[in-house]
This record gives C-alpha cells, sequence and structure tokens, in this order.
C-alpha cells in the first residue's frame, strides 16, 4: 500500500511540474511576440509564442514530415530573402495550399518543363513572403520533437546546429491545461497525505 501511495505522489509530482511549465510559458505569452527573421538569427527565441512578420518561405525545399504518400505537414524554411542560403528557422505547416502545391509538383507534374511552369505560374507561394504564427520549440516535450526533427534535416544532408529554430504554425500555448494539471496533482498529493495521517493515527491508537 505504501509503495502504491509513492507512486501515485511521483505522478502527481509529475502533473504539478507539467502544470507549471504550462501555466509558466502562458504567463509569459499573453500575445504572439512580433520578430524579424534577422532577430531570430541573430538572437534566437526571445519567447515561446512569435509572430515572424518578414519571412520567405522556400517550398523547394520543404520537407515531407510523414516520409510517405500520406502527407498532412510540411517542414518549410524561413529565410530573409529567396535566395538565402540560410536556413536556421524552419516552420511546420499543414496549410492545404501548400500540401496541394507540393504533392502537385512533386507527384503529379511528369516533366521537369511542367515543374518549371508550375513553379512560374506560383512564385509567390514557392517564394513568397509569408508571416508565420507559431510556437517555438521549448518545454522537455518539445525538445524531444525538436530533436526529432533535426534527425529528419540530417537525413535530408541539411545542416543543422543548436540556433535552428522550430516553429508551430499555428500552435499556441494550453490555456487550460496547466491549470488541470495543476489542480489534479494538488489534490492528489493532499489526499495522499491525509491518507498517512490516517495511518499514522491507526497506528498510534493501537500502540
Amino acid at each position: 500500500m505504501k509503495r502504491f501511495r509513492i507512486t501515485i505522489l511521483a505522478v502527481c509530482l509529475l502533473l504539478a511540474w507539467l502544470g507549471y511549465s504550462d501555466l509558466r510559458v502562458l504567463l509569459n505569452n499573453p500575445e504572439p511576440l512580433d520578430v524579424t527573421v534577422a532577430e531570430l538569427e541573430t538572437s534566437g527565441i526571445p519567447r515561446e509564442w512569435l509572430h515572424v512578420q518578414d519571412g520567405v518561405q522556400d517550398l523547394l525545399q520543404a520537407i515531407n514530415m510523414s516520409g510517405s504518400m500520406n502527407i498532412d505537414a510540411f517542414l518549410v524554411p524561413l529565410k530573409r530573402t529567396a535566395a538565402s542560403q540560410t536556413m536556421k528557422i524552419w516552420f511546420e505547416t499543414r496549410d492545404p495550399e501548400i500540401i496541394n502545391a507540393l504533392k502537385t509538383y512533386y507527384f503529379t507534374l511528369e516533366s521537369d518543363q511542367q515543374r518549371s511552369k508550375f513553379i512560374a505560374d506560383n512564385r509567390q507561394l514557392f517564394f513568397g513572403i509569408r508571416p508565420v504564427t507559431g510556437m517555438a520549440a521549448a518545454g522537455l516535450v518539445a525538445d524531444s520533437n525538436q530533436n526529432k526533427l533535426k534527425k529528419l534535416l540530417e537525413q535530408m544532408n541539411i545542416p543543422v546546429s543548436e540556433e535552428t529554430i522550430f516553429i508551430s504554425e499555428g500552435k499556441q500555448p494550453a490555456r487550460w491545461r496547466g491549470i488541470f494539471f495543476t489542480l489534479i496533482a494538488v489534490v492528489g498529493v493532499v489526499k495522499i497525505f491525509l491518507s498517512f495521517a490516517r495511518q499514522d493515527n491507526g497506528t498510534s491508537k493501537q500502540n
């Protein structure tokens, strides 16, 4: 019974830590922070919730995140200019327009001439300025996801460094999850200590 209580206590402490992490991110990010690509490349991530206002997406460098024909997300570099060779910032997108365009480019068109024409007809989409609002990787769970994304880029022979930034487009700070985790943790810890107290009182009476 004592071992079971200790296990429950460990789970409650984990929930408390997760709740604290979510609440910290929520309090530090009341709204997305406006930032430029140059600022991110130079100084790194100032906060988790970002609005990158001047990035140029390069769909020709986009990576299929599923690794199969069943595509629902791409990892796309966000650069200062279309001609820039620096790719320190990547955003994960599920935008149907991007997914459909890349599916057409890679799997429907059959010749280089068709692909060149398709790019020319859709140049603004392939190399246009794209404001991106989303969450940058932060925390242990996010760090684990970031490591997976880094391995994905490395498999494609794309240079990756500690300064590489990944942004999940459309993602926002969790508003209620942190409160829920914290409340469950507090209730659980209180019940466990009350259980220990009752057990100690029972033992004292027997003595």
